[in-house]
């Protein structure tokens, strides 16, 4: 079937990094005319219309919006080390409301933008603390002590405004740990051991070219408003049962329900519902006993 991005502009900022690679090469696979902005030169990048340029910089992004219909925004820092405190925060949170905020005046009508599991905050959080409840969801309280985690929170703000501003639709996923098979098959053996690094974001994942499907459905969805999305993998990456591993490493927070096998203990429901998304390339993991 013929996509509805077939022969559109579709601008994809970021279009160098981990989700950006795949993202570039599955909208041009479906047709879309991809204009990639990325800070520098990238050998493995190809796409129709390439600009070099900084996302917090208004002539650089007007440069790049330059005949787009619909925009996808990838770039950011992403992760608290990734440089100071400072440059962290402000080149995420300026780069979206740079990219939204000309995208609103000009009119363009849909953007998915990047946001992350680390938006409530609890996953980088250096205190000793577990989510509200499980299963996660779009509702579930915040508790945010980095720079990366409110610069992700603020950039749903920020998608907010500009829909409520300049009426464009955004749908902001919140990404857990997103990346190849390979990579992810190796944090999966890691947890074989010592599962416990995975409890905050409830050993949830998402293979690099579902991010990219889950992308091309915030582009196409007949939707309107600014949505934010949990956009995950339905299984776990720890070859264990979702309620022994919360036994054992969440045994004081509350369950809003019970978990059958390896489900990810993540709330599903409202991208399943008003996306259709439901991941494609999950890993494949014998269900192992877990010792208590």
């Amino acid at each position: 079937m013929t996509s509805s991005l077939n022969g559109r502009r579709v601008l994809v900022t970021g279009a160098a990094g981990r989700i950006g690679l795949v993202t570039t090469r599955h909208l041009t696979e479906l047709g879309a005319l991809v204009t990639a902005m990325e800070l520098v030169e990238h050998d493995e990048l190809k796409a129709d219309r390439i600009v070099i340029g900084d996302t917090r910089s208004e002539d650089d992004v007007a440069k790049a919006l330059d005949g787009v219909d619909t925009v996808v925004h990838l770039a950011a820092l992403a992760h608290p080390s990734a440089g100071t405190p400072y440059e962290v925060y402000t080149t995420n949170v300026v780069s979206t409301f740079n990219v939204l905020a000309q995208a609103g005046a000009a009119g363009i009508k849909r953007a998915v933008v990047a946001s992350s599991i680390n938006a409530f905050g609890v996953p980088f959080n250096p205190a000793d603390i577990r989510p509200a409840y499980y299963p996660l969801d779009e509702k579930i309280p915040a508790d945010v002590a980095d720079w990366y985690s409110l610069s992700k929170q603020n950039d749903e703000n920020t998608c907010r405004m500009a829909w409520r501003r300049w009426g464009i639709d955004v749908v902001a996923f919140r990404f857990p740990h997103v990346n190849s098979a390979e990579v992810l098959e190796r944090v999966a053996n890691g947890f074989v051991e010592d599962p416990a690094p995975g409890v905050r974001e409830g050993w949830s994942y998402l293979d690099t070219r579902d991010a990219a499907y889950a992308i091309e459905l915030g582009l196409t969805a007949k939707l309107s408003g600014a949505h934010v999305f949990f956009a995950a993998a339905s299984t776990t990456n720890a070859p264990y049962e979702t309620e022994a591993l919360l036994d054992k490493y969440a045994p004081g927070v509350p369950r809003l329900r019970r978990f059958v096998g390896r489900e990810v203990p993540i709330d599903l429901t409202a991208i399943r519902t008003v996306l259709g998304f439901q991941a494609r390339h999950e890993l494949d993991l014998p269900t192992k006993t877990l010792e208590t």
